[in-house]
């Protein structure tokens, strides 16, 4: 038989083993708000994370609340006002809502809440049928630069990712971005159908939401929004066709202000733990997700330079005054 201080000894490292393994971090009882209607890109976010903190065991319990409105313009109000200080929440948000706040002149802001992590990113593409006389991209920009008026392109929300990017098509290629013809459509069924229609000249929206359109043949794309191509998807970037385009939408995950350092690394080291699990690898290939994560002062820097730059580009077209 085992001596007894043998026996002391073996149950005292177990319990430090224990007191230092992944049970520590199960304590986590966390709320995610998705500050958008169930469905759509951010709610699909938000119970993405839930799932992968879950499965991966880094949280006890994930909750996952909707708050809808004004491209997120309500839910980081309410966020910012209701869990301040609260180490224990987060808010999915992105692209989209940088564009909603300015344009919504909202009195909250990204500054008012604490960096966390960027954490996916989609591609954009441009799409027109495949009965267009526009073969490629620089053929779309000829026809934008012969008349504008003419030219008009289909996508989401006004001052969304898509309208963003048909202006940075527009001044890249060096017409009036102001004097785009964009017209906003409320869902991508709605807007595929104008375009395999006719009814407008071009589509834009992510890439995942043509995709089979584009490989059944009855959508030409006419190049991405990727710095090089993507590897698998026989489509040209607007950067190897002369057009210096490049854009993603991405998606990302904040915290409220005025929690502690202490609280902003634990959730940091969970959001970290989180995109390196299988669990959360799963999801991204389930969803066709690019990861992009990017963390601590990296994704600070990069959430003011993107601010900068949808403002900027959400003037040009008249959308937010000067």
């Amino acid at each position: 038989m085992m001596p007894f201080h043998a026996r002391l000894f073996g149950a005292v490292v177990a319990l430090t083993l224990a007191a230092g393994s992944p049970a520590l971090s199960q304590q986590l009882e966390l709320k995610i708000m998705a500050p958008a209607a169930p469905g759509g890109g951010w709610d699909q976010t938000a119970r993405a994370m839930q799932q992968a903190l879950v499965a991966a065991k880094i949280a006890r319990s994930v909750q996952v609340t909707n708050v809808a409105g004004a491209g997120g313009s309500v839910g980081i109000a309410q966020f910012v006002n209701s869990a301040k200080g609260d180490g224990n929440q987060m808010m999915v948000n992105g692209f989209v809502m940088v564009g909603a706040l300015a344009m919504n002149k909202s009195p909250v802001t990204l500054e008012q809440v604490t960096p966390i992590a960027r954490l996916t990113e989609e591609i954009q593409v441009i799409v027109v049928p495949a009965n267009s006389p526009l073969k490629t991209a620089q053929d779309l920009a000829a026809a934008v630069k012969a008349d504008i008026a003419k030219v008009t392109f289909a996508g989401g929300s006004a001052g969304g990712v898509d309208h963003v990017m048909a202006a940075l098509f527009a001044g890249t290629i060096g017409a009036d971005a102001k004097k785009i013809n964009y017209i906003p459509f409320s869902g991508g069924g709605e807007s595929l159908a104008a375009i395999l229609g006719g009814k407008v000249t071009a589509g834009i929206s992510g890439l995942s939401e043509y995709e089979g359109q584009i490989k059944s043949g009855k959508l030409r794309a006419l190049g991405v929004t990727s710095e090089k191509r993507i590897a698998g998807i026989d489509i040209p970037t607007f950067k190897e066709q002369g057009i210096d385009l490049v854009l993603a939408n991405w998606r990302s995950v904040v915290a409220p202000p005025g929690i502690t350092a202490e609280q902003r690394k634990t959730l940091s080291e969970a959001v970290e733990k989180m995109v390196k699990s299988d669990a959360w690898k799963d999801i991204l290939k389930q969803k066709g997700w690019d990861d992009a994560y990017l963390s601590g002062d990296a994704f600070a820097d990069f959430l003011k330079k993107e601010t900068t730059r949808v403002t900027d580009v959400l003037k040009s077209v008249g959308l937010v005054k000067s």
